[in-house]
């Protein structure tokens, strides 16, 4: 497998998501963008396809894999990206906003993977993007921690079950990253979120997007949590 084949992305219209679709059509990979809203910046490459989709729904998700696999010719890369936060300590998280997170971040992952992976061939890869908090506690990010927590499960048994198909299933996971989703935090909460990673900087969503492709390439590598966080889970002893 190489960039230049297939890929869909999910979330692809802005953050990490966005960053990937570039990579990849910047190598002359052809890629179907899935996301629910439309991006703000024309992309670089005529060979994006971008379908307005709401991963929590099936039926949405199933129509939209319909017309990836016309654009495409085949699917050979599937980036599960999208995704929302919603933080709130427990007592003040409400339940709507508690599924909204997880109906996004872990049930979209799945309803993709679940119309996806019929289709894949001998080779593919899905590469799941989740988070620092799904193996490292912060307060008040009980359902954003979760969600991704949920994520690492998912692509766990997925990577064992698609084994003997060939197809590979990894994580990768992202620290502290300059997007749009970060973008709300505190100067306070920035300083004391950098002060805690070793590489005492934040990532840019083109630095996890060198990963994401390069995971989807790794012709070996199946069930693996890859962390691209400046060290900052090798603080608290790695991915469990």
């Amino acid at each position: 497998m190489t960039v230049t084949g297939g890929w869909l992305v999910t979330g692809g219209t802005r953050g990490i998501g966005r960053a990937v679709v570039d990579h990849v059509t910047k190598s002359g990979g052809a890629v179907a963008v899935l996301a629910r809203t439309p991006a703000a910046e024309p992309y670089a490459s005529d060979d994006v396809l971008e379908i307005p989709t709401d991963v929590t729904d099936g039926a949405s998700v199933e129509h939209a894999l319909a017309r990836a696999r016309e654009h495409l010719g085949g699917v050979d890369v599937v980036v599960n990206c999208a995704g929302v936060h919603r933080g709130g300590r427990i007592a003040d998280l409400r339940r709507h906003r508690w599924d909204e997170v997880l109906a996004t971040n872990l049930t979209g992952a799945y309803e993709v993977c679940h119309a996806a992976v019929p289709h894949l061939v001998e080779g593919a890869a899905i590469v799941n993007v989740g988070a620092v908090v799904g193996f490292r506690g912060f307060p008040g990010d009980s359902a954003y921690a979760s969600a991704k927590a949920g994520l690492a499960g998912l692509t766990r048994s997925l990577a064992v079950e698609l084994a003997p198909a060939g197809v590979r299933v990894n994580l990768v996971v992202p620290g502290f990253v300059d997007t749009a989703m970060t973008a709300g935090l505190s100067t306070s909460a920035r300083h004391r979120i950098v002060a805690a990673i070793p590489a005492g900087r934040t990532g840019s969503a083109e630095e996890i997007a060198d990963v994401v492709v390069a995971v989807a390439g790794a012709s070996y590598m199946t069930g693996a949590v890859v962390p691209v966080d400046g060290g900052l889970m090798a603080t608290f002893g790695g991915t469990g």
